[in-house]
């Protein structure tokens, strides 16, 4: 498992926001336009369903980047879970950047949200159980951190950032290398310290990471039984991470077996956004 930085997160969401206002207003926001600029207004934004909110900052760097002046008030943060029809924050400024902004806002925080809850659903799923849900890089190009951070306000966990910060040694590497143990001894020479993944297929396979020493075995689309076989086998020596193929129906059975982690693309691949509307009260 990775750990965002706090920093990566705070330099990817300012570039992010800046994008996606780009974006959006382009030349500039012609119907807003139509509203005097020296009007002023306030209103609140609701989630019209349950869910788990994520986002937050990201609506805060909108609205910083639109117009510093415009005021939001909390009553809610990140992790919080909320009902149908909950005031999620309220809102003051300028009407025309109060409009401009609504959008992008409130893109990011159904978006970031919907995964979140998401995320919250399938480990529910499992709470009866010691095992961790990882994400994967199956996330929208360009969104990554941002996806990933709202998979831990769901109460999920991520996996690596990206090619860069854990090996995971697959069936291409090992025959490149020769074999498992001489992909994990030159994992383990050429990046000291990073976190060595092996996926495997069998029962063979897993044999040979186990004495390779790889710190965490994949075991991709092994059956239930085996998956209890590996647990058997590793014995504490390597942390074990079922993937291939799980969902909310699977999941469950899949966690039973005693392994580690469950990574799954759905995590951030099959998401449905959350409903939210801003609503303006009359301008002045």
């Amino acid at each position: 498992m990775t750990m965002l930085s706090p920093e990566s997160l705070r330099q990817s969401r300012i570039e992010t926001v800046a994008h996606s206002l780009r974006e959006d207003i382009g030349s500039g926001d012609i119907t807003a336009a139509l509203i005097p600029a020296d009007r002023v207004t306030d209103g609140r934004v609701i989630t019209r369903e349950d869910a788990v909110i994520a986002g937050t900052q990201w609506v805060d760097e909108v609205f910083h980047q639109v117009d510093p002046s415009v005021r939001l008030n909390w009553q809610v943060k990140d992790g919080d879970k909320v009902n149908a029809n909950q005031v999620l924050f309220t809102i003051a400024g300028n009407a025309r950047s109060l409009l401009t902004g609504e959008r992008a806002a409130l893109n990011w925080l159904q978006s970031m949200s919907g995964v979140a809850t998401n995320c919250h659903r399938y480990a529910q799923l499992v709470a009866h159980t010691s095992v961790k849900l990882l994400d994967t890089r199956k996330t929208l190009p360009g969104l990554r951190l941002a996806e990933k951070y709202a998979v831990t306000c769901g109460g999920c966990f991520n996996h690596r950032i990206g090619l860069w910060d854990a090996f995971l040694i697959k069936e291409n590497h090992i025959a490149a290398c020769g074999s498992i143990a001489k992909a994990v001894e030159t994992a383990h020479r050429i990046a000291p310290g990073r976190p060595v993944e092996v996926e495997t297929e069998s029962l063979d396979e897993l044999r040979q990471a186990l004495d390779a020493g790889a710190d965490i075995i994949m075991l991709d689309e092994f059956s239930l039984d085996d998956m209890r076989t590996a647990v058997g086998l590793a014995k504490g020596s390597s942390k074990l991470e079922a993937s291939g193929g799980i969902n909310a129906n699977t999941l469950v059975a899949v966690a039973e077996t005693g392994v580690d982690y469950i990574s799954i693309g759905a995590l951030t691949k099959d998401i449905k956004a959350i409903d939210l509307s801003m609503r303006l009260n009359p301008i002045t």
